[in-house]
């Protein structure tokens, strides 16, 4: 780029953001403290500055002063911005308004679906960066949705990323490097939340491989066409297929991590229980099984998560107790609680951030565990789940 050009972008920029402040937009820069005019050495350089510069002066972009007593009267003293529509169209830069037109054309599709959008489109008129992106990023965003709806409108199955990235978009990669949108879109949240790339795929039912629901228990479960007993210590099976259970259980219990999942199925008190491993988060077709085996167990019996004590562990609690509620059913927390946790782990727990302990706040409270949100504002705790050994829920802990 010329010493020119950057000058002149420049300018262009700080007009821009005066006309969003409602400020004068004929921003000026003094270039006696300019660097890219001082620092020039050579006579041709700064015949080819000053020549760039007047073709924009003769394009009505800028007004220029000069020096009156330099001689031949082209030393310039100072650029000002004449006219920024011309200014843009001198550089070949599309205005920040136009690009937002024309971000909003290619999303107007989607913002009914999506109501996060008009967020976005609202954050991008008023000068600001989402995922340190502007409108040009709208391409993408509209892809994003394509991908989310195309998932939402089959939720009861889960398709594997590349092959589903194909089929979308003819690019096996395509999907990968849209998840920054993903997430913006799952969540409905314009900041990052710190969803693991897994975590937004799942979310939308996308796996990089076929993931089976992973259940341990004393029983049988009901498939599409078959009906198979349970075995110790797990069983793998399609998730699609599952349609119900009919097991003698003393509770349920979620578990979000695979290595935490496979030390309780070990356990000599998991006989008791039916164990779920939820893959991180669950994606559409895994809420779907899992209301289905709520739906099949007595109302008695209670159901419990354990997971992550952070933001994203509390999130995916949130998320399965909403399902849970669909079901007629009370998520209760197992091992999520500062008040659970053993003196000596709480002395290794990490303390959480003022934002993140609000986050993770947030979500409990979401998942309808009030209590536990003001267990964490009174002791903030943030741990993971394999710090814990696995202790089972016992019957009469269900008032936990």
């Amino acid at each position: 780029m010329s010493a020119a050009r950057s000058v002149l972008e420049r300018l262009l920029r700080r007009a821009e953001s005066a006309r969003l402040r409602g400020a004068d937009e004929h921003v000026s820069l003094p270039m006696g403290s300019t660097r890219e005019y001082t620092d020039l050495r050579s006579l041709a350089e700064l015949e080819r500055f000053h020549a760039e510069v007047a073709l924009a002066e003769r394009d009505g972009a800028v007004s220029v002063q000069r020096e009156a007593r330099s001689g031949d009267g082209s030393r310039l003293l100072r650029l000002r911005v004449a006219d920024l529509p011309a200014l843009a169209r001198h550089l070949d830069v599309p205005l920040l308004g136009d690009r937002v037109t024309e971000a909003a054309s290619r999303l107007a599709a989607w913002v009914e679906r999506f109501p996060v959008l008009a967020d976005v489109l609202d954050a991008w008129r008023s000068g600001r960066k989402l995922r340190s992106c502007g409108p040009e990023a709208a391409r993408d965003l509209a892809d994003a949705a394509i991908a989310v709806a195309a998932r939402a409108d089959d939720a009861d199955h889960e398709r594997i990323l590349r092959r589903e990235s194909v089929r979308l978009f003819g690019d096996s990669k395509r999907l990968e490097k849209l998840t920054t949108w993903l997430e913006l879109l799952v969540t409905g949240e314009l900041a990052a939340t710190g969803l693991s790339k897994e975590e937004v795929w799942s979310a939308i039912g996308l796996r990089r491989e076929p993931q089976p629901l992973l259940i341990s228990g004393c029983g049988r479960v009901v498939l599409t066409d078959a009906s198979v007993p349970l075995v110790r210590p797990y069983l793998g099976l399609p998730v699609e297929s599952v349609q119900s259970v009919a097991v003698t259980a003393d509770y349920v219990l979620s578990i979000e991590n695979l290595a935490s999942f496979h030390d309780a199925a070990l356990s000599p008190d998991a006989a008791a229980g039916l164990l779920l491993y939820t893959g991180g988060m669950p994606s559409p077709a895994w809420r779907t099984a899992y209301a289905r085996i709520l739906g099949s167990l007595p109302s008695t019996c209670p159901v419990y998560h354990w997971g992550d004590v952070d933001e994203g562990g509390f999130r995916i609690a949130a998320v399965l107790a909403g399902v849970a509620r669909g079901a007629g059913r009370v998520l209760q927390p197992w091992l999520m609680s500062p008040t659970d946790l053993d003196a000596s782990v709480l002395r290794v727990a990490d303390v959480p951030s003022a934002s993140v302990l609000a986050a993770m706040r947030h979500w409990a409270s979401r998942a309808g565990w009030e209590s536990l949100a003001q267990a964490l504002a009174q002791r903030p705790t943030r741990l993971e789940q394999e710090r814990l050994d696995p202790v089972m829920p016992a019957p009469e802990s269900s008032t936990r």
